[in-house]
């Protein structure tokens, strides 16, 4: 009731009495007073009671609805494991009832119902023991809420989980068949040379942009590389792919390093402009074996100084000053160094996942200084004896290692070499 400003009383818009309020209420308080027998029989879930061996003493309309079953069928007549799938039969007989016997409950348990006509009704069951005043059990109280809903949904998300899973496979086969036809399957032999390589991608679901190559050019003359294109993915083993047979076809048309580089780096300019530019980091270089070792010319673009270890056991970088990036600057420059290798030394070139890991004790970047001193510590080595030494290395790095890693080393046999 509300005054108005005349001081008149009203008991609602149109004055009349307050008639539809009191209906609403009477109505209400009508399906409040429910029998609890009402509240039993047609609860929103199954219930049933059984003996202590599992007789079917009492069960509700819902549960009856949902097999399909008359009450009479059931009632002193089937125990309730029965009503269960052969699985839920036994996982009953094994485990649920030595539960209840010993602890007077289990909750929680999904299992399967046999309905009349054969169809299988997933539910979620709750047990509990009543006991009498003396204590000693005597019925088994059951909950039981109808899962087909819960069953369907955790499907569909097995399902997905299923094709997430064959398409990440599909990827990482995709991926890893890609990234085998960026690298050479096996290097070449270089006579009087031992050479090996490495290559350990950081994701298999990837492909990386690193890369090297050995290949023979004119005459007693060898080309080689190693690098690192920009970005990841499909799109960066395009640009590999361009990458490795531009400076092949390079070395070929002029085998000097430096213009090789040039050749790569107007390639890639051209190319690559705008709002997609691509560039790389690599060194290439040529080597001609000869009798007292190997004479090499090494030319980098912005790449990682290579490292030579002498067999005396001592390392340095072969450092080339102003070697820009390869790719973003029509009119960059590059650098080259000459260097002979005689018998023992070991020439390695290596892109900057190795140099860029983080070791697991630390965390702190793996630093080119520290890849000196850790070849000089582990020197004199051979190729393969440097590749089997860094390799160790990275797999100490456990999970440190976030970028690729190539690896790629030269050596001259020393006199009756039985270096590692």
């Amino acid at each position: 009731m509300c005054r108005t400003d005349d001081g008149e009383s009203s008991n609602g818009d149109d004055g009349a009495p307050g008639g539809d309020d009191d209906a609403v209420g009477a109505r209400f308080s009508a399906l409040l007073e429910d029998s609890a027998e009402d509240l039993y029989e047609h609860a929103p879930c199954g219930y049933l009671s059984t003996l202590m061996d599992g007789t079917i003493a009492r069960i509700n309309t819902t549960l009856l609805t949902w097999l399909g079953h008359r009450r009479d069928e059931l009632v002193g007549h089937r125990r309730f494991p029965e009503l269960l799938t052969v699985g839920g039969r036994m996982y009953y007989e094994t485990h649920i009832a030595p539960t209840l016997a010993m602890h007077g409950e289990a909750g929680g348990l999904a299992l399967e119902l046999r309905t009349a006509d054969g169809d299988r009704l997933p539910v979620l069951v709750t047990s509990t023991v009543k006991k009498g005043a003396d204590q000693a059990a005597q019925l088994i109280r059951i909950t039981i809420f109808d899962a087909r809903d819960r069953r369907a949904y955790e499907q569909e998300l097995l399902r997905a989980r299923q094709q997430a899973d064959s398409e990440r496979d599909r990827a990482q086969k995709l991926a890893s068949t890609l990234q085998q036809t960026l690298l050479p399957p096996v290097l070449m032999s270089v006579p009087g040379m031992e050479v090996a390589a490495y290559y350990h991608p950081a994701s298999v679901d990837e492909v990386g942009g690193d890369f090297y190559d050995l290949f023979p050019l004119t005459g007693e003359a060898w080309g080689f590389f190693l690098g690192d294109v920009s970005g990841k993915g499909a799109a960066a083993a395009v640009v590999t792919s361009l990458v490795r047979y531009t400076l092949r076809a390079a070395a070929v048309f002029d085998p000097d390093p430096v213009g090789v580089l040039d050749n790569l780096n107007a390639v890639l300019h051209q190319q690559y402009r705008g709002s997609d530019r691509r560039f790389c980091t690599v060194i290439y270089g040529s080597l001609v074996p000869d009798a007292t070792g190997c004479d090499v010319t090494l030319a980098s673009g912005g790449h990682p100084p290579a490292i030579v270890v002498r067999a005396d056991g001592t390392a340095e970088f072969l450092l080339t000053p102003g070697g820009m990036l390869v790719g973003p600057l029509h009119d960059a420059t590059f650098t080259k160094v000459d260097l002979h290798l005689a018998p023992g030394d070991t020439l390695l070139l290596y892109s900057d996942g190795l140099t860029e890991a983080r070791p697991t004790h630390d965390r702190t970047r793996y630093s080119e200084e520290q890849l000196l001193t850790f070849l000089e510590a582990s020197a004199p080595l051979t190729a393969s004896g440097t590749i089997s030494a860094l390799t160790g290395l990275l797999a100490g790095f456990s999970d440190g290692v976030e970028d690729d890693t190539a690896l790629l080393a030269l050596s001259v046999p020393g006199p009756a070499d039985s270096r590692p």
